[in-house]
Formats: structure tokens, C-alpha cells, sequence
């Protein structure tokens, strides 16, 4: 990534539409719920949304969510971004997602992902995968990206996914407490755990692991920053400047309403760029490139 020539890199996106694989109608009442709750109607295609950033100088960390095992649907193949990535690798990197419930062959994937197609980072969402972050079935998973001393980013507090809908659409919230990712950074120390979100309703939770254990980073993702809790915008003034992180949740929040609430939201002038863009640089790795 020539991050260099980027006014900001937006670590949290996601890979909505597939051009590889036909559409997969099933589960289409969870993107109907989360439209409403987000006021979103746009899915875009992994092209379009490079187009989208490419036009606005920002950089991008794409990603699906593999949840198969829970809710039935077929993933965007993580290979798919990683081609997009490939062909724009001047302002965009791929993260992939596997469903930790595949265990021992997820791991594989991951090893496979890695090596033969270049990808950065992991993406995991307990809410929806159906899992606590600190359950040993993962462990295989996350010993693959401990060893290649990869980022990965884990959906923590309330989701938007299945708001609304009858039973919370059978998904359990309590699986992203950030809390259950202690045990995590414990095992893992060199794997760099982003806690997506403000972690509502456990904000306190999540500013103090990420206070506690250095390898814990918190992005900014999914939330207009007029909306952040006091607390958050003052940990991120102060102890946690340094692993703080730009990400919009893209296409549900867009990071032209991100960074424009983002001026007025109570951070430092000296925090910003670090929250833009120089964060992201240190989590990913560029610095060195």
C-alpha cells in the first residue's frame, strides 16, 4: 500500500456482493434488518467500492464474514478479495475471514491464504459465527495468525445485524463482550486483536483491556463519531492514542459522514492523523515497506 498518498486508510470495510459466486438469497432478512437499522441500501461490488475509495484517495481493509456454520449462508470466497487486493495494491489489502467452527481444516485455510495469496489480516464476528472469542476451537485458527504475527479484528458490543427482527434473529449479543477477548491476548501475544466498534454496552470492558494489554487496538467502525461515548474519545485523546483506528463499516456508514463528524467529535488536532492513518501504518506493517 503506498500510504504515503492516502489521506487516511479505513481498516474496516466489508465485501458485500460477489462476482464470482451467484447470489445467495438465503438469510436476505438479516441485510433487510441491518438496512433499516443503518439507513443503508447499498450493496455495493468489491469493484465499485475500490472505485469509491480510489476516488477519495483513501486506503481500504476489505473482508467477508464467514459464519456458514451458523446461519447458513455461502461466504464471499476470500480469494475473490484477495485478487481485488492484488490488482490494487496500492491502497488496498485483504483480510480474510474463516468460520472457527472449521477447526483444524480453517487453519489450514488460513495457512493457505497467507502464503498463496497474500492476505494481511483476519476478520472474526462471534455474534454472528456463534462463538466466544476464548473457545479453544478457535485456538488452531488464531496459532496460524500468532505465528505470522497477523492483525485480527473482532465485531465486539451490539450488532446491527439482526436488530429488530424477531428474537434479535436468534443472535446472541453476550458472544462480543470484549471482555472474552482477554484470555485471547493473553495466549496470543503476537497476534494484534482490533476490537471493532464502540462496544456498546460494554465500553468500559473494552477500554480496559485494550488499556491492560498492549496488543489490543480498538477501531472506530460502525458508529457515526457524534455518537461515541465520552469515554471512548477521551481514552483515545490520551492512553490509547496510539491504537486507535479509522474504519466507517463501509457501505453501511460511508467515510465521507465518518470523517465529517470525525471533525467535530472532541479529538486532539495531534491525535487525528494518528487515528487516520498513522495507526493503521504501525498495526499493518507499512512502515516497513
Amino acid at each position: 500500500m503506498d500510504h504515503a498518498n492516502l489521506i487516511a486508510i479505513d481498516i474496516h470495510t466489508h465485501a458485500e456482493v460477489s462476482c464470482w459466486n451467484p447470489f445467495d438469497s438465503y438469510g436476505e432478512e438479516y441485510d433487510r434488518a441491518a438496512d433499516k437499522y443503518f439507513r443503508n441500501s447499498k450493496r455495493p461490488t468489491i469493484d465499485e467500492t475500490v472505485a469509491y475509495y480510489r476516488e477519495r484517495k483513501i486506503g481500504l481493509v476489505m473482508f467477508t464474514v464467514d459464519a456458514e456454520s451458523k446461519m447458513g449462508r455461502r461466504r464471499i470466497p476470500n480469494e475473490e478479495i484477495c485478487e481485488a487486493a492484488q490488482k490494487n495494491s496500492d491502497m488496498m489489502i485483504a483480510f480474510a475471514s474463516i468460520d472457527p467452527h472449521k477447526g483444524k481444516m480453517g487453519a489450514r485455510e488460513a495457512e493457505r491464504l497467507i502464503k498463496d495469496h497474500g492476505v494481511k489480516g483476519f476478520k472474526f464476528h462471534p455474534t454472528v459465527q456463534a462463538y466466544h472469542p476464548y473457545d479453544k476451537m478457535a485456538w488452531p485458527i488464531y496459532e496460524v495468525i500468532n505465528e505470522h504475527k497477523l492483525p485480527a479484528i473482532f465485531h465486539t458490543g451490539h450488532s446491527g445485524i439482526g436488530s429488530g427482527m424477531r428474537c434479535g434473529g436468534g443472535l446472541r449479543l453476550e458472544y462480543s463482550n470484549p471482555m472474552h477477548l482477554d484470555d485471547v491476548a493473553i495466549e496470543f501475544p503476537d497476534m494484534q486483536i482490533v476490537m471493532a466498534h464502540p462496544s456498546f454496552p460494554w465500553q468500559d470492558e473494552a477500554l480496559s483491556v485494550a488499556t491492560h494489554k498492549p496488543n489490543v487496538w480498538i477501531d472506530l467502525s460502525g458508529w457515526s463519531p457524534k455518537y461515541f461515548p465520552k469515554q471512548l474519545v477521551h481514552y483515545a485523546n490520551t492512553l490509547l492514542k496510539d491504537r486507535i483506528l479509522f474504519g466507517s463499516d463501509y457501505p453501511l456508514i460511508t467515510p465521507d459522514r465518518w470523517m465529517k463528524d470525525f471533525e467535530d467529535a472532541g479529538f486532539k488536532p495531534e491525535v487525528m492523523p494518528g487515528i487516520l492513518k498513522g495507526n493503521a501504518v504501525r498495526l499493518l506493517g507499512l512502515e516497513k515497506l
